[in-house]
């Protein structure tokens, strides 16, 4: 309803104005209207989703270099958003992106580039790299709570992002799978998206809310950053 920008993508006269009749509120409004050709629109969005796929994960592998040297991510990304060259939008370092435009974006102009016989290489390297962080977070939770064989671990969040109900390339159901296929029980709970995760993972015990999801677990993972988690009295959380 209010986009930074319409792209129009066409050779087509009529078809263009038929396109800005349609958006006519929004070109009133003072969007603006990008028309090009067909390839050019397509490009626009694989290489805008492209790139913030990319931003993600260059804050990601920052996060892991703060780890090792002591630093705080957060005071980092802060002061990286501060330039306004770089805006502080989608630098939030987290268990890798998901849903259905990133994955889906970075993976087509790899292969579409590789159509046109050209090998997009650092696009090629965001989806390496985060494959790799939605595999490390396994890891990560061992560090904290050592060898999760037989433990009963408590995932708040299954969706791929808060505010909405879209599992698909979610980070929290592969870190679920990754903590079961080490032996541990996992018992989750989200908001929105209980009904899809039922369907992708019929077996998974499921929660009906923060209370019943923490009552005996031996940790905690905070998956999704929904606000209501964000609120979370994690000393009295840690007392269930």
């Amino acid at each position: 309803m209010r986009p930074d920008r319409v792209v129009i993508g066409s050779r087509d006269e009529q078809a263009i104005a038929i396109v800005k009749d349609v958006y006519s509120p929004l070109l009133v409004a003072g969007v603006p209207f990008v028309v090009t050709d067909v390839e050019s629109a397509e490009l626009i969005k694989y290489a805008s989703n492209g790139f913030l796929a990319l931003k993600i994960t260059f804050i990601n592998e920052i996060a892991s270099m703060c780890e090792r040297m002591g630093a705080d991510v957060k005071d980092v990304a802060r002061g990286m958003g501060l330039d306004k060259r770089i805006a502080p939008a989608f630098l939030l370092p987290g268990p890798g992106y998901g849903g259905s435009c990133f994955p889906k974006d970075s993976s087509a102009v790899v292969d579409l580039a590789k159509k046109c016989g050209y090998s997009f290489r650092l696009m090629e390297t965001v989806l390496e790299v985060n494959d790799a962080v939605k595999a490390r977070m396994v890891e990560k939770v061992e560090k904290v709570c050592g060898r999760v064989t037989g433990k009963r671990i408590a995932v708040l969040g299954i969706a791929f992002k808060p505010e909405t109900d879209d599992i698909r390339e979610s980070a929290s159901l592969k870190l679920i799978r990754d903590l079961r296929a080490r032996g541990a029980s996992v018992v989750a709970y989200d908001p929105a998206a209980m009904e899809n995760a039922r369907k992708e993972m019929p077996d998974l015990e499921l929660a009906d809310d923060v209370g019943p999801c923490l009552a005996g677990a031996d940790a905690l993972v905070l998956a999704t950053d929904w606000n209501q988690f964000r609120k979370l009295d994690l000393e009295k959380a840690g007392k269930r």
